[in-house]
Formats: C-alpha cells, sequence, structure tokens
C-alpha cells in the first residue's frame, strides 16, 4: 500500500501527474478545514463522475483572502492536504495561492468541473473555463446542515 502523501503534488509536477492519471479527470476544489460529512459525501459524489479526482486547495494564503475570519483556516494547508489525500475518492491534492482555481484549472484541463450545491455553478468563471476546452461542469447536491463555519460557530458557543 503506498503513503497517501504520496497524493500531494507540488505544482511543479502538476502536468507530468495529470497525464498519469486515468481518464476522465474530474476537479474540485475549496478551503476543506474542518473536514466533515458535506465535504466527503461531495467528494465521493465528484469522483464517481470519473476515474480520477483532483482536489485544487486553496492554501493559507489564499484562504485568508476568502473572508472566512481572522482565525481561519483553522488547520494549515499542508495538514488540510494530508487528510484529504488520505480519502479513498481523492487521486490528486494540488494547492494553490491565488483566489479561485483558474490558472490551476488551464494546467489540469479537467473533463468535469464541480463544486457543491451551495454555488451557482453557471456564475462562476471556472465553469466558462472547463467548458472552452469541451469539459463539463455540475454544482452536486448540498448536504444540508453541514458547513465549516456552522461547525465552528457551534464549537465557539
Amino acid at each position: 500500500m503506498s503513503d497517501f502523501t504520496d497524493k500531494l503534488c507540488p505544482p511543479s509536477e502538476v502536468e507530468q501527474r495529470i497525464a498519469a492519471l486515468p481518464r476522465p479527470v474530474v476537479f474540485t476544489n475549496g478551503v476543506f478545514d474542518l473536514l466533515h460529512r458535506g465535504h466527503v459525501t461531495c467528494l465521493a459524489r465528484a469522483r464517481a463522475l470519473g476515474a480520477s479526482l483532483v482536489v485544487g486547495l486553496n492554501s493559507d494564503i489564499s484562504a485568508r483572502g476568502l473572508g472566512k475570519g481572522p482565525d481561519r483556516p483553522l488547520n494549515s494547508q499542508y495538514d488540510r492536504a494530508c487528510v484529504l489525500a488520505a480519502l479513498e475518492s481523492v487521486s490528486l491534492v494540488i494547492t494553490f495561492d491565488e483566489a479561485t482555481p483558474i490558472e490551476l484549472l488551464k494546467r489540469v484541463r479537467p473533463q468535469w468541473y464541480v463544486k457543491g450545491g451551495d454555488y451557482d455553478i453557471e456564475t462562476l468563471a471556472e465553469t466558462a473555463l472547463v467548458r472552452s476546452w469541451g469539459g463539463n461542469a455540475r454544482a452536486l447536491p448540498f448536504v444540508d446542515g453541514q458547513s465549516t463555519t456552522a461547525l465552528v460557530q457551534r464549537i465557539r458557543a
């Protein structure tokens, strides 16, 4: 059995590692700060659309720019990447520093781009980009009552 950290992909190896993955490739992205049932459900559903699932992970710098709070993310990008990589549904984890995964998507060129149902997939620039090369985009059903923000609020209360 290989070490799950083998699924962590440095930016310098993106094209090489993507080329080695079975097709079709599915891509999703997020902060994944405190992994919960909503996250793992979405990741499993995403993987079911293809043969490989690539997760773009917002770096600590990127996550802080998303306005989730001054103390977020709670877990470091390396810790978040390792937790994701340990999941059976995840094929590769790539961290990105930008506000959106647009530049990473250009390098990965997945056949599918997916987000949770709390996003309007049709309004995302990522959707237009993936469709520009013939890919597909889909919003997966949102798991009600599951959010890291709500979990952090419960812990603080």
